[in-house]
């Protein structure tokens, strides 16, 4: 079955760039587009697609407050978010992964990365450009002026070594060929830091682990 996906990007270049892209694969169908925000949330509202792609920077919303008011923390029923945008500026991203977005991308990853990131969104995983993760998670983690919410159960050890694979940014299949383990036991455990971490996502998961400092940048 095809991963249903709304591409929104006000540039026509672009948009159709990433339309091309997605549709190429046999797996994912691109089932809206829209060329601002106030589009872009109308039909993702509409379509309830299983990724909304969107560019950061749109008239009428920004793609920040489109993915808040589609993923965000009030949001009953978040939809999967993955932004793309030109500028690798840490607000952006912050931004971004505040709101609940599920996946960041420079639009000069590639198309591999892209359709990557696709997956992942609409797998429950989350994927943020490499080059990117770790730093702006622990500039997160210096900008969050309170103290995490510790966990009531504590987190075992291997939950810990998941914490902080996930928190590298790796994907459920990298981890369990990094662990040695099944990818279903991958997906318990991450279940499971969700569970005791009070968690949405994957992001969120990541954010607390440089909350609380167990995850430095190099």
């Amino acid at each position: 079955m095809s991963i249903r996906v709304v591409v929104a990007d006000d540039q026509d270049l672009v948009r159709t760039g990433l339309v091309m892209i997605l549709d190429a694969q046999p797996d994912l169908e691109v089932v809206g587009e829209a060329a601002d925000g106030i589009a872009a949330l109308d039909l993702a509202t509409r379509l309830r697609p299983d990724v909304l792609l969107v560019d950061i920077r749109m008239p009428g919303l920004d793609g920040v407050e489109v993915t808040r008011r589609l993923a965000g923390p009030d949001v009953a029923d978040p939809m999967a978010v993955v932004v793309i945008t030109t500028f690798d500026l840490d607000e952006y991203v912050l931004g971004a992964l505040r709101a609940g977005a599920r996946g960041f991308l420079l639009k000069d990853a590639g198309p591999a990365l892209l359709v990557q990131a696709i997956h992942a969104a609409a797998n429950g995983d989350a994927l943020i450009a490499p080059n990117v993760t770790r730093r702006l998670l622990a500039t997160f983690a210096e900008q969050t002026p309170v103290v995490p919410v510790q966990p009531v159960d504590p987190l075992t050890e291997r939950e810990e070594e998941v914490l902080a694979l996930v928190a590298r940014g790796q994907t459920n299949a990298e981890i369990a060929t990094e662990l040695f383990v099944g990818l279903s036991t991958v997906k318990s455990h991450v279940a499971s830091l969700m569970t005791k971490l009070g968690a949405r996502n994957r992001v969120e998961i990541a954010m607390w682990a440089h909350s609380t400092r167990r995850i430095r940048a190099d």
